[in-house]
């Protein structure tokens, strides 16, 4: 006789019945749920706060640099061409500069190695809002990465490629959104610089820019007031970009 617990349960094995339990079925041959959805990978986003600070940083400083210019430009206007004649006066020969125009030289030199370091951190801030956005919507840019460089030379494209990028992964970050006015504003002023031929392309020489100042001092200085216009309306851009980035990343 089999003793019973407090319920009248059987405690132990009734007679024939085996204590065999089935093993869980593990390995190749193991059922598979077909309901459990695997988690998906986070986007791999490049960071963008400190290239973004970066970014706006020199865009101030190469546009306090080409306020520096226009100073100096109005500095040699209002003194006036020396009775010795311009600083290159043909031929390979050059006099000796006054001490206003060896100022400018080093005014000159300093604006454009500013602007040389903001070229720089622009287009690693470039190249990573493009790969974020390209992360963030899942689509292919319009633009190939190449562009990030080469759409500012090469001639026709530069017209509208770099604005295109930008705007590209804006749109990709936060669709929807309309695009910030500063971008517009940005490159308007950037191509009326670029055409006048006197601003960060320029291909005169610094003596044939002194030159320039003293005959035609206007002309310098509206290029010079668009750059720097172009500057501040790039800060305000790159903050945009930066922040609407930021914001999808947390």
């Amino acid at each position: 006789m089999h003793p019973r617990g407090k319920w009248g349960a059987s405690e132990g094995p009734l007679p024939g019945m085996s204590l065999w339990r089935p093993s869980p079925v593990v390995g190749e041959d193991a059922p598979v749920n077909d309901h459990i959805t695997p988690p998906t990978a986070a986007p791999a986003l490049d960071p963008v706060r400190a290239a973004g600070i970066a970014t706006m940083t020199t865009l101030a400083l190469a546009g306090l640099g080409w306020a520096m210019r226009a100073v100096w430009q109005i500095r040699l206007a209002t003194a006036g061409e020396p009775a010795s004649g311009l600083p290159d006066q043909g031929e390979g020969n050059h006099r000796p500069l006054t001490s206003l125009e060896d100022s400018y030289h080093l005014v000159s030199s300093a604006s454009g190695f500013a602007a040389a370091v903001c070229a720089i951190a622009f287009l690693v801030w470039m190249g990573r809002v493009r790969h974020n956005g390209r992360e963030l919507s899942g689509a292919r840019p319009r633009y190939a990465g190449l562009w990030v460089y080469l759409g500012w030379v090469v001639p026709v494209v530069n017209f509208w490629f770099p604005r295109g990028i930008i705007a590209d992964a804006y749109r990709s970050s936060a669709p929807g959104e309309p695009l910030p006015l500063s971008l517009n504003v940005w490159w308007g002023m950037w191509l009326i610089s670029m055409l006048t031929g006197v601003g960060l392309t320029y291909a005169d020489s610094t003596d044939e820019i002194i030159a320039r100042a003293y005959t035609d001092v206007w002309q310098l200085l509206a290029s010079d007031a668009a750059v720097i216009a172009a500057a501040v309306a790039g800060i305000f851009l790159v903050r945009a970009v930066t922040a609407v980035q930021e914001r999808r990343m947390n």
